[in-house]
């Protein structure tokens, strides 16, 4: 037998086996995707793995620029029991004449993505392509807040929450809420005049949380996060207790009610999110609603400094071994990324970055000492707006054209939801205090700020001969490289 044969043999035996041992020996990656409410996860997810899917425009995405990823396909999630993310109706309404954004996270879902790609190293290179399952898990940023509470008494939790009250109480919720912990007995002897109580204190604190989100540009840093979004639990008695403040009394059957009821909420659900799915995660990207905040005022950028301070201690930074995967895994590279960069001209696109790193400069701080990687960013995952210049007398004024929602305001002008404009939206000051510092001016004074949302671009999933298109954003690409690049060699 010729040489050439035996060593085309010999390869191809080689290849066949490390075909082989490549689809029993997969790695997977497990990407979690969080937010507060807005941020944009589920768009977010969308176009990462459509580009992925595709072969989207990714030139800072290191293997696919080198030409080594060979293909991306959906493959059918491990966890049976954990609900599918649903990418294929969010594309639909995304590519829908006239788009839309898809329905917000309110739940948590999954979806295995498996790249392969040609390895770097030669002796790799033989065994034939390489695989990663990149297992996505998208879940609501409010579900982050309750892993606070499981350090907590139902003491301190109460008191932090009657604290927060008292600081936003301007609202008809608040102070709803305030009145009617206001009219309760001092002691609740009958336990069936209790759980009424305890059902209608839950009423009223939901409704608080509720206006306090609404009126803080999305933002709601307050537990239970499971009160807004209560998925399965919905209509439960883990679900029906509120803070109060106030000294055990000899009979009382209210506040030992409310204190189990506490306490079961973190052994049923708090716990069982942290163990079955939190601690799993390798890889975590936050995606903040900054602008959201700033245009929110003062007490939106507050909640959203202390919110990201929370999220982070929730985390469990470091530097992942083999020993510390066997045992619990580490977030080894966390990324917080401003949401929306294209409602902002690329000039202030390094202001929104400094800002978000300005707000968790602390928190990212420990996460660092952790050994962990962290980075900030500014990026839109689907890019919504498109640059261009307009003139005021002799100054040119750097804009950003797009379609605003229906019923978004600027001025004294309200958008139809169906008319293209061209928009300043104002600069971010260079110093990310000032920024903040305007935040914290009066509502009636003018900002230098002016933010909007926009109706999603009008997206052709196939261009005329048939060939899939990929979706438009801004630096997608840049927080693939870092949150899965160096799994793919």
């Amino acid at each position: 037998m010729p040489l050439d044969s035996l060593t085309n043999s010999a390869t191809d035996a080689l290849r066949a086996a490390g075909s082989y041992v490549t689809d029993l020996m997969t790695p997977t990656l497990r990407l979690g995707v969080t937010g507060l409410s807005r941020a944009g996860k589920t768009v977010f997810i969308t176009s990462l793995v459509r580009n992925l899917i595709v072969g989207g425009r990714l030139p800072f995405f290191k293997p696919h620029a080198e030409g080594r990823i060979l293909r991306a396909f959906l493959e059918p999630q491990p966890d049976d029991d954990v609900p599918r993310f649903d990418y294929e109706r969010h594309l639909t309404a995304l590519s829908a004449q006239p788009p839309e954004w898809p329905q917000s996270t309110r739940r948590i879902s999954e979806l295995r993505v498996t790249i392969e790609y040609e390895p770097t190293n030669k002796f790799m290179r033989m065994l034939g392509p390489a695989r990663l399952h990149l297992d996505i898990v998208d879940y609501p940023g409010e579900w982050l807040t309750d892993l606070g509470m499981l350090d907590l008494p139902y003491t301190d939790w109460a008191e932090t929450a009657l604290g927060h009250v008292k600081r936003h109480g301007d609202g008809n919720a608040a102070i709803g809420f305030t009145q009617f912990i206001e009219a309760l007995p001092a002691v609740t002897l009958d336990a069936h005049a209790a759980e009424q109580l305890a059902l209608e204190g839950a009423r009223h604190f939901t409704a608080y949380l509720a206006e306090a989100r609404q009126s803080n540009g999305g933002i709601s840093t307050l537990s239970p996060g499971r009160f807004l979004m209560p998925g399965d639990h919905e209509g439960s008695p883990l679900l029906t207790f509120f803070p109060l403040a106030r000294a055990a009394e000899e009979g009382d059957a209210l506040l030992p009610l409310l204190q189990r009821r506490y306490e079961s909420y973190k052994t049923h659900i708090v716990r069982p999110f942290f163990k079955e799915h939190f601690s799993r995660i390798d890889r975590q990207i936050v995606l903040v609603d900054a602008l959201g905040a700033i245009n929110g005022g003062a007490k939106a950028v507050a909640d959203l400094e202390r919110a990201l301070s929370g999220v982070l201690a929730a985390f469990r930074p470091g530097t992942n071994t083999w020993l510390s995967s066997l045992i619990s895994h580490r977030v080894d590279h966390l990324l917080f990324a401003a949401t929306k960069a294209d409602h902002l001209h690329q000039a202030d696109h390094d202001r929104l970055e400094a800002l978000l790193r300005h707000i968790t400069d602390r928190a990212i701080a420990r996460a660092e000492t952790a050994g962990a990687s962290v980075r900030v960013m500014a990026l839109a995952a689907l890019r919504a707006t498109r640059e261009a210049e307009a003139k005021q007398g002799n100054e040119k004024l750097a804009c950003i054209i797009g379609t605003p929602l229906p019923g978004e305001k600027l001025d004294d002008r309200v958008f139809d939801g169906n008319t293209e404009v061209a928009i300043f939206p104002g600069d971010l000051p260079a110093d990310p205090a000032a920024a903040l510092a305007d935040a914290e001016r009066d509502d009636n004074s003018p900002r230098d700020l002016d933010v909007i949302r926009f109706r999603p671009p009008r997206l052709a999933l196939a261009a005329k001969d048939g060939q899939p298109l990929a979706m438009p954003h801004i630096r997608l690409d840049r927080a693939m490289d870092f949150l899965i690049g160096d799994r793919i060699r």
